[in-house]
């Protein structure tokens, strides 16, 4: 029953992600800046051709590639629970995946990913919805497998 919650969860998480791109590009012309907090956060309509900081710029193949590579391995881990991930495991996974199927999306259906989230308070890549679930989903998984999670660090006997 675990799994139908996570794929709501999942997709939740890709319906807000694309709901607020479709918002960005219906509303606010390409590059304009918008501020929603002066001085600290703002919306700022921008395309990213690549990954994080437009990395990788023009590889679609590469990023369609790891998103099958990584579906096959969620689905593989999940039906042999060999990594002995927690519940809490499994839904960082789900907030990461979310966010990668929100951006895939936008990698298929346009050839780039719109960003639009800016901090103005830092020095920061615009970035949207989708790239904070990956990003949060990715810190809490860290974090938990390093200091909650220690059956994850055992080897299993192989007698």
């Amino acid at each position: 029953m675990q799994i139908v919650f996570m794929i709501l969860f999942v997709l939740v998480i890709t319906i807000v992600d694309q709901v607020t791109k479709y918002l960005v590009v219906a509303n606010i012309p390409l590059h304009t800046q918008i501020d929603v907090i002066p001085n600290f956060i703002g919306l700022n309509h921008a395309q990213n051709f690549g990954a994080a900081w437009s990395s990788f710029q023009g590889m679609t193949w590469l990023f369609i590639l790891i998103f099958i590579v990584l579906t096959a391995l969620i689905v593989w881990e999940y039906k042999k629970q060999s990594l002995h991930l927690t519940k809490f495991n499994w839904w960082c996974v789900a907030a990461i995946y979310g966010g990668g199927l929100g951006n895939m999306i936008d990698r298929v259906r346009l050839g780039y990913v719109v960003d639009m989230i800016e901090t103005r308070f830092m020095r920061f890549p615009i970035f949207n919805v989708a790239d904070c679930f990956i990003t949060c989903g990715c810190i809490a998984l860290v974090v938990s497998l390093l200091f909650f999670n220690k059956d994850f660090w055992k080897e299993d006997d192989k007698q």
